[in-house]
C-alpha cells in the first residue's frame, strides 16, 4: 500500500471521479507517493498546511499507471511515483491526516501494524 496526501477539500472534489492526478502530472510528471514505512519523514512537509488533510491509501498492484520507486533527491530512500493518472479502484481507503497536540503528524491505528523506517 501506498498514500498520498491531499487537503480533503481536494479529495471531495476528486472521491467521485474515475481517475485523478492529472494536476500533479502537469506539474512534476508524476504524482508523488510514500510508502507508510517512510511516510513519516515526509510528514513535516505538512506541518503548516492549515486545512484538513487526508491520507489516500492506495493498493498499487489495482493502478494501471506505471508506478517507479525512486530516490529523487539521493537520501537513500526510495518512495513511489505513480507516471499516470491514479484510477479512484484503486483507493482502499482514505484516513484523516492525525496530528498530535504540536500539530505533528500522529500515525492512524489503521497503519500500527506497518513499522516505520
Amino acid at each position: 500500500m501506498i498514500l498520498h496526501c491531499m487537503t480533503k477539500a481536494a479529495w471531495e472534489e476528486r472521491k467521485d471521479k474515475p481517475a485523478w492526478g492529472r494536476r500533479n502530472l502537469a506539474a512534476d510528471g508524476f504524482i508523488h507517493c510514500s510508502t507508510v514505512e517512510y511516510f513519516w519523514r515526509v510528514a513535516p512537509n505538512f506541518r503548516n498546511v492549515e486545512e484538513d488533510l487526508v491520507l489516500v491509501c492506495i493498493d498499487e498492484r489495482r493502478l494501471t499507471s506505471e508506478v517507479r520507486f525512486e530516490d529523487g533527491d539521493g537520501c537513500g530512500r526510495a518512495y513511489p511515483h505513480v507516471y499516470g493518472v491514479i484510477a479512484n479502484d484503486a483507493v482502499v481507503m482514505v484516513l484523516p491526516f492525525l496530528r498530535d497536540e504540536h500539530g505533528e503528524y500522529r500515525k492512524n491505528p489503521e497503519l500500527s501494524d506497518i513499522e516505520d523506517k
